[in-house]
């Protein structure tokens, strides 16, 4: 299957149990099909202001939101093919693109401004990294995911990502994969990413099992614990000194 560099869909998620996936992996034979990435580790280092502006506005809820990643399938080298995206979500609808590149040639652009070729993808990412300036890596967050794709409809995707772990030391996709989990143990995150309606045989197993769509940003998440620890290092500190 194509690599696929622009995106325009739904992404609607799922917090669902190890049971419930299993069970509902049962049903793929007949009408999903694994992925070019259908199981991998995915490493993803998030890029943002010194104060954190992109996730600040994103856990408001806005109407519009944007994101900055650099992406990697499994193990990764200065070589090794990443991706580069921005990702934007509007009236419910999420807006990707992303550009295929080394891991070196993204970290340059990104940290030291060395250009990349031209291309209508790289003038949308570039006017995105000139207009927040001084974006830097934030968090590393990785998971392991399996992902599957319609027989019928190649747009029509599940995934599956479990082990959510997040640091904010050693922010390199070269690193290994260690952190603190930010899913609860037993839970599995799926997301459903379709450019049309979800199938009725999917929409009737979530009804059977009482399966509801939920709100879980891994960015998000894991700013949330970022600011519940430094929260807990302060009032430490200030016990300490009082």
């Amino acid at each position: 299957m194509a690599i696929q560099t622009v995106f325009k869909r739904y992404e609607i998620k799922y917090v669902i149990t190890d049971e419930q996936c299993e069970k509902l992996k049962t049903l793929f034979s007949e009408y999903m099909t694994g992925d070019e990435y259908g199981n991998s580790t995915i490493r993803n280092i998030y890029f943002d202001t010194p104060s954190y502006l992109l996730i600040r506005n994103s856990v408001e809820k806005p109407v519009y939101k944007e994101k900055l990643r650099l992406r990697s399938y499994g193990e990764t080298t200065a070589d090794t093919t990443v991706f580069l995206e921005v990702k934007k979500k509007f009236k419910g609808v999420v807006y990707k693109r992303r550009l295929k590149l080394k891991e070196k040639e993204a970290l340059d652009y990104i940290l030291d401004g060395v250009k990349l070729p031209d291309s209508q993808i790289f003038r949308e990412i570039d006017y995105f990294v000139s207009y927040y300036k001084e974006l830097i890596p934030r968090v590393v967050i990785s998971y392991e995911r399996e992902a599957f794709y319609s027989k019928t409809d190649s747009t029509f995707r599940i995934t599956f990502d479990k082990n959510v772990l997040y640091r904010q030391n050693d922010l390199s996709l070269e690193s290994g994969v260690y952190g603190k989990c930010i899913l609860p143990k037993g839970k599995v995150l799926m997301e459903v990413k379709t450019a049309y309606a979800i199938p009725l045989w999917l929409a009737s197993f979530l009804s059977e099992n009482k399966i509801y769509k939920t709100s879980f940003s891994k960015y998000g998440t894991a700013y949330a614990d970022i600011l519940s620890e430094n929260k807990k290092e302060i009032n430490n500190y200030v016990g300490q000194n009082i």
